[in-house]
């Protein structure tokens, strides 16, 4: 469960429509017209060999570019805190702190289409993926092969991005659903900003 919800960020109904505007136009219009965001969520997933879904819920918030913070409230609590420069993961119950360079390789993980720079074109392949589960859906693969998943879809509904499923290289397919979605809210900065806890053993590039 940890892993993959790490390989997530280093590197989201009801019956089918048709009337709906297509997926691309809705994407862009979310990404350009996105500057912050705050939602909850519930993350399942799938694994190759279709043992049981493991699930997940919590809180996240994001602001462009590149900071982000991702709570997993259940179940157990884990934080993960893009600041613009650095990523940090941190796990209570290990009390354990990874952290990491966020760099250019951002641009070809999910977060990016959060909390990127709007290059999507230069980092996806995307294409329409038609209508299923009441959403219209945009493919994305992206150009790097050094990413860390090998496809994304990603469904919305009135301009707002309502799901996000993806297949990582051990062939584990994560679906997160996005709850309350709040666009361009005024952010706290203090919530991108992470200092680790006392005693915490830190590892990765301090």
């Amino acid at each position: 469960m940890r892993t993959c919800k790490v390989l997530f960020l280093s590197a989201l109904l009801l019956g089918t429509q048709a009337a709906f505007a297509a997926a691309l136009p809705q994407l862009r219009n979310f990404v350009e017209s996105t500057h912050s965001g705050r939602a909850s969520f519930t993350q399942t997933v799938q694994a190759k060999s279709g043992r049981k879904p493991q699930e997940a819920a919590g809180e996240m918030a994001f602001e462009r570019p590149g900071k982000f913070r991702w709570t997993y409230e259940k179940p157990y609590y884990q934080l993960l805190v893009g600041d613009g420069t650095r990523l940090w993961i941190y796990d209570r119950d290990l009390n354990q702190v990874s952290v990491k360079k966020l760099g250019d390789a951002l641009g070809s993980t999910p977060a990016a289409l959060l909390a990127g720079k709007n290059e999507l074109d230069k980092n996806f392949d995307l294409k329409e993926a038609g209508t299923e589960q009441g959403l219209e859906w945009v493919e994305a693969q992206p150009k790097s092969n050094e990413s860390s998943f090998n496809w994304m879809r990603l469904g919305f509904a009135d301009n707002q991005l309502r799901v996000m499923e993806l297949r990582d290289q051990f062939g584990q397919t994560t679906r997160l659903e996005f709850r309350n979605f709040e666009r361009n809210v005024k952010a706290d900065a203090g919530q991108f900003k992470f200092t680790p806890p006392p005693g915490a053993d830190v590892v990765g590039d301090k």
